[in-house]
């Protein structure tokens, strides 16, 4: 424990009752919730089989895992579960599939699966191809707040509510059919478990003997609520959160959630971390007197022993261009004069679109650089869509591949005809492929529809000896012809570049597949194995690779949570870009307000702001008003640069002067 402060250690040892670690910014949270984890289990006498950690994504979950394996050894380790909430939900459906009435290999649909769902239904029976984006959302949000389709119905009160009320009740009613779950049922279908069968959540609660909760503040109503229920009365658990980097209001999450355990919880211990082992003191000054502007029920300041750091700098630009350029040829400056590692710098914004201009900035001065969240290859739907249709070959039981491609192109099968396949594929305790050929499902459908199933088994199976007899990869491509599918994506491509760059990455997945295949030196790879592979390759792990070369990194404020960089730049600090022009126009600038506090607490050493005097948006040209939260920040820790009334001379000799410095340092 010697490596703790005291406040970490408090919160270390507190076992006999509910407890919140308000961790702010830096302050070492993680060290905290795995240092408890292997207190619980070599100094409380808890087995790690009963000690469940929960976090919102997989990198940290691995991470927390990896921690936790150099602290506890062997044999003392087995059966810890750390993992995030969907996969946690997960475990639960899949060892209660019996009494929730599932097969075992039940599907997973993603965003794109339930949209493509949705589509289907209300082309079907509204004839309408417009507004899917939002009734899909609005689905999303009444299964985290636990509303069924039933009370929607209910409390629907124009005709698009009755309407999105509708389709969720069909959708659900398909999803089960099709023996399928979208993410969010994966938590909402364990609260209701355990709400109607007391018995299964006794039994729960007697597994998990304790429980930990990372990004607290980042849980909605229906995660809140499985929390409370697994912990039940004895409540021995900690969570751990802060309501200042709450910023994913947008997808659910209530800060509130933490002043609600108050309320469910009276007993609670609430403990805070305050000592930041990132930033220098004048980065957490402005940090903590721009957070100091939105209400607190919990009031925390963080401090550091990292010396009081260089004034944070404010630069006033001409245009988005300049400010682009003046980014570029900074962290050019940096990097040569200081020979600072190009992967210590971060460039954050507030929208994607915004990473356009840096990108070309960046490129042209020669800059390598990463650009986070952009679409990785294995989620373009292309690719997704053959990737089915080779897991498929490989697995006639995997209902969800078939339910991706059975009409993929157009086939004349459609959700209806789906869904009755699902029921009688249940009935039969079988996968929806081996239903489409057996005789009893003409008692359930039309023969037309029997025959087009038909059809369509009958040519996968003669795809599939054709991989077995011949050259795997020829047979492919041959299905890929056959289908017809160039002609597919044209259909449904705005112009024929994008066509044609759609096409090419199916073309490179199939040389993927042939370069994994030539790979194996044993030379006993088959299709088979090689299409397990892919399937398998984790697009996460690949991406990290990627972050730990030596790049400039450029990412939203919302993606750079949790990270953090010695020299940050924060672009477009401007009214109606931050905070938001929606923020404004709904009033709720709290939440924008934290979304800056979470940018400037990415920053070790160096923190750098920058504007627009003027912004093209739309096609006009406008002028842009500083953003309010400059106003916020301590007067005396800015450094303001470009709001002086300097002669145009004396600009332009400045501007030289740096241009020169880099010619320089060159050796130009």
């Amino acid at each position: 424990m010697a490596t703790l402060n005291p406040r970490q250690q408090e919160a270390v040892r507190y076992i006999s009752g509910p407890m919140l670690v308000l961790a702010g910014a830096g302050s070492g949270k993680t060290s905290v919730i795995t240092r408890k984890i292997a207190y619980l289990v070599k100094e409380c006498g808890i087995k790690a089989q009963n000690i469940v950690a929960v976090t919102f994504t997989n990198k940290a979950a691995r991470e927390m895992k990896e921690r936790v394996g150099q602290l506890i050894r062997g044999n003392d380790a087995r059966g810890l579960t750390v993992s995030t909430f969907h996969n946690l939900g997960l475990n639960i459906i899949r060892k209660e599939h019996k009494r929730l009435g599932y097969k075992p290999g039940f599907s997973i649909f993603d965003q794109q699966d339930a949209q493509a769902l949705i589509t289907d239904l209300m082309h079907r029976d509204y004839g309408a191809d417009d507004g899917i984006e939002g009734i899909q959302s609005q689905i999303s949000s009444w299964k985290n707040d636990l509303i069924s389709p039933e009370e929607a119905l209910a409390k629907a009160k124009s005709p698009q509510e009755q309407t999105a009320a509708s389709v969720y009740a069909h959708y659900n009613r398909t999803l089960k059919a099709y023996n399928a779950v979208d993410f969010d049922d994966l938590i909402l279908i364990p609260v209701m478990l355990f709400r109607e069968h007391p018995d299964v959540l006794e039994k729960w609660q007697f597994r998990i003997r304790y429980m930990l909760v990372d990004e607290y503040q980042d849980t909605n109503a229906t995660q809140y609520l499985l929390v409370k229920m697994l912990v039940g009365r004895e409540a021995r658990f900690t969570v751990v959160g802060d309501d200042d980097q709450s910023i994913y209001a947008w997808r659910g999450a209530r800060p509130e959630n933490l002043v609600q355990l108050k309320e469910d919880f009276p007993g609670l211990n609430v403990v805070m971390l305050e000592q930041n082992y990132r930033s220098t003191s004048r980065i957490l000054r402005a940090a903590n007197t721009l957070i100091a502007n939105n209400p607190h029920v919990f009031e925390k300041q963080l401090w550091s022993e990292l010396g009081y750091g260089e004034p944070i700098r404010v630069i006033r630009c001409r245009n988005e261009e300049a400010e682009a350029e003046r980014v570029a040829t900074d962290i050019q400056t940096q990097h040569l004069k200081h020979k600072r590692a190009w992967k210590e710098f971060a460039i954050l914004y507030r929208g994607n679109h915004q990473s356009r201009l840096i990108e070309l900035k960046l490129q042209h001065h020669q800059i390598p650089y990463h650009l986070s969240g952009g679409t990785s290859f294995f989620a373009r739907q292309e690719v997704k869509d053959l990737m089915a249709y080779f897991r498929l070959l490989v697995n006639v039981d995997d209902d969800n591949a078939l339910l991706r491609v059975i009409n993929v192109p157009r086939r004349e099968i459609g959700p209806a005809t789906l869904e009755k396949l699902g029921t009688y594929a249940t009935l039969r305790e079988i996968s929806l492929f081996k239903a489409c050929d057996e005789i009893g499902l003409g008692e359930h459908l039309d023969p037309r529809y029997c025959e087009r199933l038909q059809r369509f088994s009958r040519w996968l199976d003669g795809v599939r000896q054709q991989c077995s007899q011949g050259d795997p990869i020829a047979a492919l491509r041959s299905m890929v012809m056959d289908l017809d599918y160039e002609n597919w994506i044209r259909q449904n491509c705005s112009s024929d570049e994008i066509a044609a760059k759609r096409m090419g990455n199916v073309w490179f997945l199939l040389d993927a597949l042939k370069n994994t295949m030539e790979r194996d030196e044993t030379g006993k790879t088959n299709i088979e194995d090689a299409i397990a592979k892919l399937v398998l390759r984790d697009m996460l792990e690949r991406h990290e690779e990627e972050e730990d070369t030596d790049r400039v990194q450029l990412m939203t404020l919302h993606a750079s949570k949790g990270l953090e960089y010695p020299h940050v730049y924060i672009m477009g600090m401007e009214e109606e870009i931050l905070p938001h022009r929606s923020s404004i126009e709904a009033d709720s600038v709290e939440e924008e307000r934290r979304l800056a506090y979470v940018g400037i607490t990415r920053a070790r050493q160096n923190l750098t702001f920058t504007f627009a005097a003027r912004r093209r948006q739309f096609g006009e040209i406008s002028d842009c008003l500083p953003s309010r939260f400059l106003d916020e920040l301590p007067s005396e820790d800015l450094e303001w640069e470009g709001t002086d009334d300097a002669p145009v001379e004396q600009k332009q000799a400045r501007g030289n002067t740096a241009l020169s410095d880099i010619r320089s340092l060159l050796g130009r």
